[in-house]
């Protein structure tokens, strides 16, 4: 496992480059994957416009800051990513936002498709769900814990939409999900990594 976390943070990037990328493909028609799809594409046009709009707007807690910086120790957010994927772009910059506060962390993102035996170690009830955070320690690698990929209201509606036998079309989901994530906030996605943080504490 060491290597493969050694292996996927040696070809990972920070935000900024991240979010440079994205610019990027929107600005030639691609998206991130081997689906080059017209609609992959258009999501990722999309999810540029929410991050930009979470980057301005993203109201973090104090208290959600303080926990995370009250750990001990150093810490890399090491999070799997698409440009496509909506939950990512309505999660991702919010980790970016706490980061960006803490002296003990840094973060960077690695593309699933490209890393997909790393995904594969952090499946989410059995499938390849983004975004998917991993906290390491930085000296060691060791992982900590997970989160992701989504907030529980957002993956039941998920799970919902799977366990029915004649579901609309995943456009139309797509649009149901971001109208809860707009709805929330980020509001639930804070208040899970605030317990997150919570249960690092009490183990640290």
């Amino acid at each position: 496992m060491k290597s493969l976390l050694q292996r996927s943070l040696s070809e990972s990037m920070p935000y900024p480059v991240y979010y440079e990328l994205m610019e990027k493909l929107v600005e030639v028609g691609k998206t991130t994957g081997p689906n080059q799809s017209e609609s992959m594409v258009h999501y990722t046009k999309m999810n540029l416009q929410r991050m930009k709009r979470l980057g301005k707007k993203a109201n973090i807690q104090p208290a959600l800051i303080e926990a995370f910086a009250a750990l001990p120790g150093q810490y890399i957010w090491l999070v799997i990513t698409e440009s496509w994927c909506g939950d990512a772009a309505q999660i991702v910059p919010v980790f970016d936002a706490i980061v960006k506060e803490l002296p003990n962390t840094e973060m960077s993102l690695v593309l699933r498709d490209e890393l997909p035996e790393l995904m594969d170690e952090f499946l989410t009830n059995g499938a390849r769900a983004i975004p998917k955070l991993i906290i390491l320690e930085k000296d060691t690698l060791e992982v900590v814990t997970t989160w992701g990929a989504r907030p529980t209201p957002a993956q039941e509606l998920v799970n919902a939409y799977k366990a029915d036998p004649n579901p609309p079309p995943y456009s139309e989901f797509s649009v149901t999900l971001q109208k809860w994530y707009n709805k929330d906030k980020t509001v639930t996605t804070q208040a899970e990594l605030l317990d997150l943080a919570a249960s690092l504490a009490a183990i640290a």
